[in-house]
């Protein structure tokens, strides 16, 4: 497997204990408030924003005590973890990965793209959805010969393009 001059992976795998997948995010930000917690009461912290089954949170919580994110210690049956890093340790490495992927490691890029108009950095706007034409009003009636009908026909129906999606 190749590295890096820093010693980090170069597959595409995550390359620091730090890189944290959203669930495993998702846990440690329920887990550092708390200080301590059982997979149970992290669990509970989650069920509003991520409800997953136990057997869930219990192996994503294995994951990162094996990556040294957290350490565990048997209490009964079950373990009790705690963080290995502060919230504020793994948002700098964040960042700082931010800086280095997305900005050539140029912190100043970065600091001139938040510096840009927010319009810059706001999503792109939904599409606007267009009213849909009025149907064509029938010709008013009015009396007419055989002749002039040819002459007042009208063209054959177009197909009308589906703009939904442009």
């Amino acid at each position: 497997m190749a590295s890096d001059s820093n010693g980090h992976r170069s597959n595409g795998r995550r390359r620091s204990q730090m890189d944290l997948a959203p669930l495993e995010r998702d846990c440690m930000l329920a887990l550092w408030p708390l200080e301590t917690a059982t997979v149970r009461q992290i669990r509970d912290a989650l069920v509003e924003i991520r409800p997953r089954a136990y057997t869930t949170i219990m192996t994503i919580m294995d994951r990162l005590a094996k990556k040294g994110v957290v350490t565990r210690h048997k209490v009964g049956r079950g373990y009790v973890y705690r963080p290995n890093f502060s919230a504020a340790d793994v948002r700098a490495h964040a960042v700082a990965q931010l800086v280095e992927h997305f900005f050539d490691g140029s912190s100043a890029a970065l600091l001139t793209h938040l510096g840009a108009p927010s319009s810059a950095l706001a999503p792109a706007p939904a599409p606007v959805a267009r009213a849909p034409r009025a149907p064509r009003a029938a010709p008013p009636a009015s009396s007419f010969t055989p002749a002039q009908e040819e002459r007042t026909e009208e063209p054959p129906a177009r197909t009308r393009l589906d703009d939904t999606l442009l």
